[in-house]
Parts: C-alpha cells; structure tokens; sequence
C-alpha cells in the first residue's frame, strides 16, 4: 500500500479526539460530488488540505470528514485514521458502522476511477479490515439519501471489484467490463446485446437521450447518448461525435452480456 500519512500531507491538527470504533460492518465508498480534474501527483495532497479547510472552515467540522482518500494514482491518504469515528456517511449511528474512504473522483472530468486508484481502494479497505472494519463494501448511497459514490464508483462497489486480492484491475468479479469492440463495429449498426448493455451505462450516467429503450439496435439515439457521455468527460468537437472510442470506452464500465 503506497500510505500517506496525515504528517506526510500536512493535515491540520483535529480541533478534538475522535470517538473510538473499534469494529464495525465495514466501509462505504465516496466520491467528491462536484468537477474534478485528474492532475499530476504532486497536486494531490494540496486537494487534501483544501477539503479539510472545506470541512473545519466551512463545515465547522473538527477535522477531514473521511478515515482515508484515495488519489487517481493510487496512494491511501490517512484522514481520520482507523478506528475511529467519521463524519461522512449522514449520521452518528452511519458513521459509527461502517468506516468512510474518499476516492478523489468527481461528477465530471475524472469520473472513473483509474486502475491504480481501484488498486488503492482495495488497498484502503484491507487496511481498515485489518483493523477492525467488517467485511461489508458499500457506497454511501446505500443508506443515505444521495448519488454518491456516483454510477462509476458504485458500479464497482456492487460488483465486488473493489474487494481486496481482486488482482489491480477494475474488472469486476461478476464476469468483467465488456472489451471495446473496435470504432468500425458501431459504424455497421449492429444489434447486439453490448448495445443495450452500453445505453443502459448511458442513462445510468445521466446522458442517455432515449424516448424508448435503450435496445440492442445501434441508432441515433445511442450516438446522441454517447456525444453526451463524450462531452461529460470533457471531449469536444469531433472527439464528441458520439461514435465511441478506446478511451470514452473504457472509462464507462460497459458490463459484459
């Protein structure tokens, strides 16, 4: 586990002790909720003092809300720490069950988690395991009235990727994220059930522009969906022409069929 600790950082002191929870369900996964720009890793632990400036300035919290954060390149930040209690998951009786880790992910730009960051938060979830957490992995949606972790994120939680020992890729453990059939293949407008499979990602994603289905046939509606995810991840011009791409592929987490 690539560990940073708060020293390391340069958290500010908590303003108190947090309560102890020596053992609990688990751990709910988080993201920022808000535009987030994937940068160099020099850059990551400066976010991390300003949401902590966030959370005890603007908040009125005593400290950085989470027990751990996770960047895009895959180091475990050290927030509230293990065992004890966070101010994250929407309650007192939330927050003393399960423990809360942040991955640096947003609602647009970096919006998929990178494969090193998946690394990271299996990394995050062993540590925390391996000092009194439960076996659970849930968002904190599950619980809570909100969209976070966000679709991405939560794809990976309910697949059980994010399960420590999952061998560092994001494929999850219920059968893989379908493989990038190639730009020509949706040129010939197939009917396949990758098709569905990618529009239902789509809406699950808030971009699809469906009036019926989506379905297995590959039409304008699936390209005007797919311009909008393009556009959603900060492509323009031709490079948001809703024909997919390598790149736009991979970051949807397409489940195979």
């Amino acid at each position: 586990m690539k560990f940073v600790s708060r020293a390391e950082w340069g958290a500010r002191a908590a303003r108190n002790g947090h309560p102890a929870v020596p053992a609990n369900r688990g751990v709910k996964i988080h993201y920022l909720g808000g535009p987030y720009s994937a940068d160099e890793h020099g850059t990551c632990a400066g976010y991390l003092r300003k949401i902590q400036n966030s959370h005890m300035d603007g908040n009125g919290w005593s400290d950085f809300a989470y027990n751990l954060a996770v960047c895009e390149h895959g180091y475990v930040f050290e927030g509230r720490g293990r065992n004890t209690q966070n101010a994250a998951n929407g309650n007192t009786t939330l927050n003393r069950d399960h423990f809360a880790v942040l991955a640096l992910v947003g609602d647009s730009g970096h919006t998929a988690p990178s494969a090193d960051q998946v690394t990271g938060l299996r990394d995050a979830v062993a540590y925390l395991r391996a000092n009194g957490a439960g076996r659970e992995i849930r968002g904190h949606r599950d619980g809570y009235a909100t969209e976070c972790p966000g679709a991405p994120l939560y794809h990976l939680v309910t697949s059980g990727a994010l399960e420590p020992g999952g061998g560092g890729t994001t494929t999850p453990a219920g059968g893989g994220w379908a493989p990038f059939p190639g730009s020509e293949w949706f040129r010939t407008g197939p009917s396949s059930p990758l098709v569905t499979a990618m529009g239902r990602r789509l809406v699950e994603e808030g971009c699809g522009a469906y009036q019926q289905g989506p379905g297995p046939q590959w039409g304008e509606a699936d390209r005007r969906s797919y311009a909008r995810w393009q556009q959603k991840l900060g492509y323009a011009g031709t490079d948001a022409d809703g024909w997919p791409g390598a790149s736009s592929w991979a970051r949807l987490h397409v489940p195979q069929s």
